[in-house]
């Protein structure tokens, strides 16, 4: 099926989520996650897949240069890491008793 879009999935991983690298050239770095980016299925993590771009100095920035931006990568190539044992992990959801629903992690069962 060429032309679908990829990022009409939605992710379980939200801003604010601390995440290992599972690829590509910072496979094993962790993380957290700044920004999610649904339309393509990407996620921005801070210090993950680094570029070097040309900032022309405006009115917020007052010195232009050669900045470092972080630059998105595929939400498929980062796990979770659990909250009690610092390992990759999947994430589930569950209901508590009064109807709320509340992420879980798939490894230990814990609330993330």
């Amino acid at each position: 099926m060429a032309g679908r879009a990829k990022g009409n999935r939605r992710s379980k991983i939200i801003k604010g989520d601390r995440v290992v690298v599972l690829s590509g050239k910072d496979a094993g770095v962790e993380g957290t996650v700044e920004r999610i980016i649904p339309a393509s299925g990407k996620v921005i993590v801070e210090g993950v897949n680094m570029a070097k771009r040309h900032q022309a100095p405006t009115r917020n920035v007052q010195q232009g240069g050669i900045i470092d931006k972080a630059m998105p990568i595929d939400a498929s190539n980062v796990a979770l890491i659990s909250p009690t044992d610092g390992k990759p992990t999947r994430a589930g959801y569950r209901f508590t008793p009064d109807g709320a629903k509340v992420r879980i992690c798939r490894r230990t069962g814990a609330d993330l």
